[in-house]
C-alpha cells in the first residue's frame, strides 16, 4: 500500500484544481487535498506549508494546528492512533445483520488493504450508521505494518466511488444487495490533543455564537423593560 502522503502528492501533480459519542479530541479533515511535502520515506512532513501560511500535522496528514506563518514549529510529527470512519447507508431491501456486516469488512480490510486484522478495534452498527475503529499506536506499528492512515484513505476514496486501484473497484454487496452510503465521515484522533484555537472556527460557527449571543443580550434587556413598566409608583407626603 502506498503511502498517503505520496498518493495525495501524485493527485495534486495529476490535477492542481444517537450514535456512540465522539472522543473529545477527534477531529475532521476540513481542508481536504493539498500538495504534501513528504519525508524520502513517505511519511509526511510535521509542517506543511502553502506560500506563507503553514501549520503542523498529524501521521495522517491532517491539520492539527491553526494556520501561521512560515516562522512555525513543528517539533514533531504526531501519531495518529485511533481511525474512526463512520458511514450513513441508504435504505435497503434486506435489513442488515451485524454478524455479516462485521465479518464482511474484517475480511475486506485485511484482504484488499493487507492491515493486520488486530488494528480492526471494532466494527459498530447503529442503523443507518456503520462505524469501523482503526487503531494502531506507535509501539504496537512495526515497520512492515500497513499504516492506518492509509488504509483509512485508500477506504473512503473505494465507498465514495474513487477509487485508487486501477479497474479494481471495490464491491460492496450484502447480503446479496448493494450497500450504497449517503455520507461518510472520518474522524482522527493523535496521541497528543491538537492545538486548535477560537480562531480556527468557521465563519459560520462564529455567526451562530454571535447571534446566540445577541439573543440572550435582547431577552435581558426585554425583561428589565418589563418589568419597571409594570412597576408601581405612590406619592407620598413628606
Amino acid at each position: 500500500v502506498t503511502s498517503k502522503c505520496l498518493l495525495m502528492k501524485a493527485e495534486m501533480t495529476g490535477s492542481k484544481s444517537g450514535r456512540r459519542e465522539k472522543p473529545k479530541d477527534a477531529f475532521e479533515d476540513t481542508d481536504g487535498l493539498y500538495d504534501p511535502e513528504c519525508e524520502n520515506t513517505g511519511v509526511f512532513k510535521a509542517k506543511q506549508c502553502n506560500g506563507t501560511t503553514c501549520w503542523c500535522v498529524n501521521t495522517a496528514g491532517v491539520r492539527r494546528t491553526d494556520k501561521h506563518d512560515a516562522d512555525l514549529k513543528c517539533n514533531q510529527l504526531v501519531r495518529t492512533m485511533w481511525i474512526i470512519i463512520e458511514m450513513k447507508h441508504a435504505e435497503r431491501n434486506t435489513p442488515l445483520q451485524p454478524e455479516s456486516l462485521e465479518k464482511y469488512f474484517k475480511e475486506m480490510i485485511t484482504s484488499r488493504y493487507m492491515l493486520d486484522g488486530r488494528y480492526i478495534s471494532k466494527i459498530l452498527y447503529e442503523k443507518p450508521y456503520i462505524t469501523i475503529d482503526l487503531k494502531q499506536n506507535s509501539s504496537e506499528k512495526s515497520p512492515n505494518d500497513v499504516d492506518i492512515a492509509d488504509v483509512a484513505y485508500y477506504f473512503e476514496k473505494d465507498v465514495k466511488g474513487d477509487s485508487i486501484f486501477l479497474n479494481s473497484f471495490l464491491n460492496l454487496s450484502i447480503d446479496n444487495e448493494r450497500l450504497n452510503f449517503e455520507k461518510t465521515t472520518v474522524y482522527y484522533v493523535d496521541e497528543i490533543a491538537p492545538e486548535f484555537s477560537m480562531k480556527s472556527l468557521t465563519p459560520g460557527l462564529i455567526a451562530v455564537i454571535v447571534i446566540v449571543i445577541v439573543a440572550i443580550v435582547a431577552g435581558i434587556v426585554v425583561l428589565v423593560l418589563t418589568r419597571r413598566r409594570k412597576g408601581k409608583y405612590v406619592k407620598a407626603e413628606v
